[in-house]
């Protein structure tokens, strides 16, 4: 009975790390509109034996996405490690931004939230809490412009999303690009730039100031809502 259990359990876990390894092979090709059949297919097991390991999709998103959330974890230390908030600031950006290029999936990820996958979410709020604290190391070296808001990393992501999900091809360049501009709108130097540039004080001001951000609240919502697929097709082989 002993050496059956153990049999069993070495099965058990051989089929998750099949379903986890599949998972994450077509999410990051095809984005997260994949379907769980599709999944237990590529892994070579029933929709059944999924379902058993991973009740829900966002258990089966966070394991998949797991070690990814980690690079990302990881990026937030290298720049909070870095002696230049600013240059650490742009260097987490762009990093970032770079994981969207390369993973269709994770690309999703980082714009919506999946509140039962809770080793996933506990280190997006541990970034969430240290980019707070790069913002004010940057912000406090008169580098970052003092209206940049927490939640306006969020609108970054789904920019940059947005520019992955249509550029086909030139995604990488597209995204640089796009990364670039705007790091250079974030700069204390281009928050200034229309005083010196215009002497219409009013229309300086204008160009100065950006509109106030979406409080986190929204934000959240705008994930949540993003996350909503539409029904996947019958379970059934």
């Amino acid at each position: 009975m002993t050496g059956d259990g153990q049999r069993m359990r070495a099965d058990a876990r051989r089929n998750r790390d099949r379903i986890v390894e599949a998972a994450r092979e077509l999410f990051t090709q095809h984005g997260l509109s994949v379907s769980t059949n599709e999944v237990a297919r590529h892994a070579g097991v029933g929709i059944a034996t999924l379902l058993r390991r991973f009740p829900t999709r966002d258990e089966l998103v966070g394991a998949a996405f797991f070690p990814k959330m980690t690079g990302y974890r990881d990026a937030m230390s290298a720049a909070l490690a870095d002696p230049d908030p600013w240059h650490g600031f742009c260097r987490f950006i762009e990093t970032v931004c770079g994981m969207q290029v390369a993973d269709l999936g994770f690309t999703e990820v980082l714009t919506r939230t999946f509140p039962t996958a809770r080793a996933l979410e506990s280190q997006r709020d541990e970034v969430a809490a240290d980019f707070g604290r790069l913002i004010g190391r940057a912000q406090a070296a008169g580098r970052l412009r003092a209206d940049f808001a927490h939640q306006d990393l969020v609108v970054i992501l789904m920019a940059n999303a947005g520019v992955v999900a249509s550029s086909g091809p030139a995604a990488e360049v597209a995204s640089r690009r796009l990364v670039g501009y705007l790091l250079r709108s974030f700069a204390v130097d281009a928050a200034h730039a229309a005083d010196a540039a215009d002497a219409d004080a009013d229309a300086a001001a204008a160009h100065a100031e950006l509109p106030p951000p979406p409080s986190r609240t929204a934000m959240y919502r705008a994930m949540l809502r993003l996350r909503t697929a539409p029904p996947e097709p019958d379970s059934s082989p």
